[in-house]
């Protein structure tokens, strides 16, 4: 079942008294036409009486257009009704039926045209009549009479065709206009949400960069600071080396932090000091800027492609979540691998741990694993972070990459499987743990 669309509003439904406009024209008619039977004695011959009545069923006629806009309907059947009075009356044409074209016309402009449809076969009905009566009137013969009532009727037809035709190309003028406001009105919605949208993308993309900026560089911080305060007295260069990670961490967030800022309160054409965002060939940069606070190690299997920059970011910053998460609820003693697998399709980037995993605690505040799922999830990937089953915490996030044509020549490949590095995780200077048979790659895997 389908839904009836609405009728199109009728104009002047809204008006609840005549308009000063409409009442000076039914007073200027009233005046014109109103009281001219008085001074010719009506059409037809009739006593002082009827001309009388007649006059006073003309003044009804006019004095009934004041309401035209805002009733038309009422005003057409008040016209209609006193011009069949007068016709009742002997007087079958009066100066004041000029009134019936007038309400015509506004029944037709002010209403629906098809209830016009009818008001139109009225005014024909009288045309009509009044042939018919002046036919009747001064009969001669049969031929005068049918020439004298077709010369009334077609007169008076017309009349009422071309106040009918006038309405309706008012109405159609109004329904345009209408269909044309209400488009304009549909299109200024659309241009709002559109803004609303664009500006919440851009809300949530800086917040995710202002996340991912803060949350790692106040991770390090405080993972540095905590551990420079315990061997400031045993290891004096071990604190000395924690300040200045601190300090060069702080100076590169306060680096990034001004250049957001900076693309926020200037245009494009100001901001031309621009840096490119890191990609995923700086994650082993990433992993080596993190030795001295994160025991992590870095695995890269397959062949590396060349990525579209916005790839490149999103692979680097997942894995700067990821790793900032270690140093914030890995607990004192975590160990972390980061693995890169290159596939013809995709790239896998896994990040494990083994830290307190399911037992870490969390305000619930933080935004970080929801920022990584929606960077997977805006570049056609997927991301699964969960506790492991053997203690620790893993991040696995899969992304489509260039090299659809080279995976369709071996469709007998078996997809990746999750890689998990043998035994317990390794510190820097341990040896580097392998990939395990099943899914060691035709190329040596580098480890960092």
């Amino acid at each position: 079942m389908t839904a009836t669309p609405p009728a199109t509003p009728d104009p002047g439904t809204a008006v609840r008294h005549p308009s000063a406009g409409d009442i000076w024209l039914a007073a200027g008619l009233a005046l014109v036409f109103g009281f001219l039977p008085v001074f010719y004695g009506g059409v037809a011959p009739a006593n002082d009486v009827l001309v009388a009545l007649g006059t006073v069923l003309g003044l009804v006629q006019l004095g009934a257009l004041a309401w035209r806009r805002v009733h038309p309907r009422r005003t057409a059947a008040v016209v209609a009704a006193a011009a069949v009075a007068h016709f009742g009356l002997g007087q079958f044409l009066q100066p004041s039926d000029v009134a019936v074209l007038v309400a015509l016309y506004s029944v037709t402009a002010y209403r629906r045209s098809g209830s016009s449809r009818t008001w139109l076969l009225l005014a024909l009905a009288g045309a009509v009549m009044v042939g018919t009566g002046f036919a009747l009137s001064d009969w001669t013969g049969v031929g005068p009479a049918i020439a004298v009532g077709t010369f009334f009727f077609i007169g008076c037809a017309a009349l009422a065709l071309t106040a009918w035709a006038l309405g309706l190309m008012r109405r159609a003028r109004y329904v345009q206009q209408e269909s044309l406001a209400e488009r304009a009105a549909r299109l200024e919605r659309e241009r709002d949400q559109q803004a609303q949208i664009a500006t919440q993308a851009e809300r949530t993309r800086i917040a995710r960069e202002m996340h991912d900026i803060v949350a790692h560089s106040l991770s390090v911080v405080i993972a540095q600071a905590d551990g420079g305060r315990y061997a400031a007295k045993s290891d004096p260069e071990a604190a000395e080396r924690a300040l200045t990670t601190i300090a060069e961490t702080g100076r590169a967030a306060l680096t990034d932090m001004r250049r957001i800022l900076g693309i926020l309160r200037t245009d494009g054409a100001e901001a031309a000091d621009l840096v490119p965002q890191p990609g995923d060939s700086d994650i082993a940069a990433l992993v080596e800027s993190l030795r001295g606070t994160l025991p992590v190690s870095l695995i890269e299997m397959g062949d590396p492609r060349p990525m579209p920059p916005g790839t490149g970011s999103t692979i680097y910053r997942i894995a700067q979540e990821a790793l900032t998460n270690i140093i914030k609820h890995g607990g004192p003693g975590a160990k972390a691998t980061v693995l890169l697998q290159w596939a013809p399709q995709r790239l896998v980037l896994q990040v494990d741990d083994d830290g307190r995993g399911a037992a870490a605690t969390s305000d619930g505040a933080g935004h970080g694993v929801l920022g990584m799922r929606e960077r997977a999830a805006m570049l056609g990937g997927t991301l699964v972070a969960s506790p492991r089953a053997g203690g620790g915490y893993r991040v696995r996030a899969e992304i489509p990459v260039p090299g659809g044509a080279q995976a369709s020549a071996q469709p007998s490949q078996a997809p990746l499987s999750p890689i998990v590095p043998p035994g317990p995780l390794t510190a820097p200077g341990d040896a580097d743990p392998a990939p395990t048979p099943d899914t060691r790659p035709s190329t040596p895997p580098r480890t960092a």
